[in-house]
């Protein structure tokens, strides 16, 4: 039987996650003003595109933190992965707020963002996932779609809180003061969100499902090995939903208002896209609790399809240059990706037995986020380059939908009926 979720649980999972994101947004939002920092050059663009690229350093460390804590958290416990985790988000985000510049300490400074960005990228790789198994083996039956949405709402109101802390200090501060030391104010953050994140996850106890494997003594030695020989098809759809999350969620956290400050301002891109993930964070927990009464094949493969559909018109409205056409393309894209965005965290959860379930989520999922959902933004931009229209990126994000809901059709099952504590069956339905 699982116990109904005390709130302390849910605080202690959502904090982390929200760190991660707010970081997230922080990095995207103050990415020309630190570049300069960091990366000195007459080019502006130079020094864009090296912060750009240490940004995605985070996401080729990924898979390598995913597969750590995910172990971690099948050995050891889904606690110990989440304090790990958290406090690995924060330390490193709090020191590159007050790392020094290029002009002060020359090559090391890059350098040492360069090696505080992995240190991120691998304690984000557990994040996602152990915080989505924490909440769903806590969760009541019948309600771990709901649940787990909290997991995908935080993370999009991490992002708008993130956006708007920005625009608030550039519209306060001059650019000569972001550059020298306002941009390090929101960075500063992770140290009391992380401390109080460390505190109360010290303090929750375990999930009863890892209490449960304890008892049995059934934890495996070694986990993500078990989930490589034991577990491939769960990986593959799984690496297969968080791929085609991962795309939709970082179209629509940054590549919209990238394309949309073309033919527009910055600020009103960013107000914009601020409005659509407010809508989207409102939307998760319905599109959870839909997910509990209808199951997840349904949702999942519904809402790929929303994004085959609704690419191309989205794109031409948030290139219209009208900021109340791009906020109707957002808020209309916003609908199907709170739906995928939270069966990512609910289905990657339920594919997976008990056993190795933190090590297969936690590798699937960052793989599908880092090196294919990670560099979505430069491959639709580089797309829009080349061709001259925003098409093409649409093109790109409707292509990667299909195959997507394709593969589910064919291969996901319905996981919504699953017990959490036996192991989860490996076979799929079809379609």
């Amino acid at each position: 039987m699982t116990s109904p979720m005390p709130r302390r649980v849910v605080s202690a999972t959502l904090i982390g996650n929200f760190t991660e994101w707010f970081d997230f947004a922080v990095y995207g939002a103050v990415a020309v003003t630190v570049g300069r920092v960091f990366f000195p050059t007459d080019d502006a663009v130079t020094s864009l595109l090296a912060l750009l690229a240490v940004f995605g350093v985070a996401f080729v460390f990924r898979p390598l933190g995913g597969a750590v804590l995910g172990s971690i958290g099948d050995r050891y416990g889904r606690r110990i992965a989440l304090s790990t985790a958290v406090l690995g988000i924060s330390v490193a985000t709090t020191c590159i707020a007050l790392l020094p510049g290029y002009a002060t300490i020359g090559f090391w400074a890059p350098a040492l963002l360069v090696l505080l960005r992995s240190v991120q990228g691998l304690s984000a790789g557990g994040e996602w996932t152990s915080a989505s198994a924490f909440l769903a083996e806590y969760a009541p039956p019948g309600r771990r779609g709901a649940r787990a949405a909290l997991i995908s709402a935080s993370g999009g109101l991490a992002i708008v809180t993130g956006i708007v802390a920005v625009l608030a200090l550039e519209t306060a501060l001059s650019p000569e003061q972001m550059q020298t030391w306002g941009w390090r104010l929101p960075f500063l953050l992770a140290a009391p969100l992380g401390l109080v994140g460390l505190y109360l996850r010290l303090r929750i106890d375990e999930t009863p499902v890892y209490q449960q494997l304890r008892a049995q003594d059934d934890v495996a030695a070694a986990p993500l090995r078990e989930a490589l020989r034991t577990e491939r098809r769960s990986l593959l759809v799984a690496f297969a939903c968080s791929s085609v999350t991962g795309v939709g969620f970082y179209y629509l956290a940054t590549y919209f208002a990238n394309a949309m400050s073309v033919t527009g301002s910055r600020p009103s891109a960013l107000l914009v896209t601020s409005v659509a993930l407010v809508l989207y964070v409102a939307l998760c927990v319905p599109a959870g609790r839909l997910s509990d009464r209808i199951g997840r094949r349904p949702v999942y493969i519904g809402s790929a399809i929303g994004h085959v559909v609704l690419a191309v018109p989205v794109m031409m409205l948030i290139g219209s240059g009208s900021p109340w056409l791009a906020l109707l393309g957002m808020c209309l894209f916003a609908v199907p990706q709170a739906g995928l965005n939270v069966m990512s965290s609910i289905v990657l959860v339920e594919l997976f037995p008990a056993r190795t379930r933190s090590s297969g989520a936690a590798l699937a999922y960052s793989l599908g986020v880092g090196p294919i959902a990670g560099t979505a933004p430069l491959v639709a931009a580089a797309l829009t380059a080349a061709t001259g229209t925003v098409v093409a990126s649409a093109l790109y994000l409707a292509a990667i939908a299909l195959v997507v809901g394709i593969v589910l059709t064919r291969t996901l099952p319905e996981t919504a009926g699953r017990s959490l504590t036996c192991g989860a069956p490996t076979t799929v339905a079809t379609g």
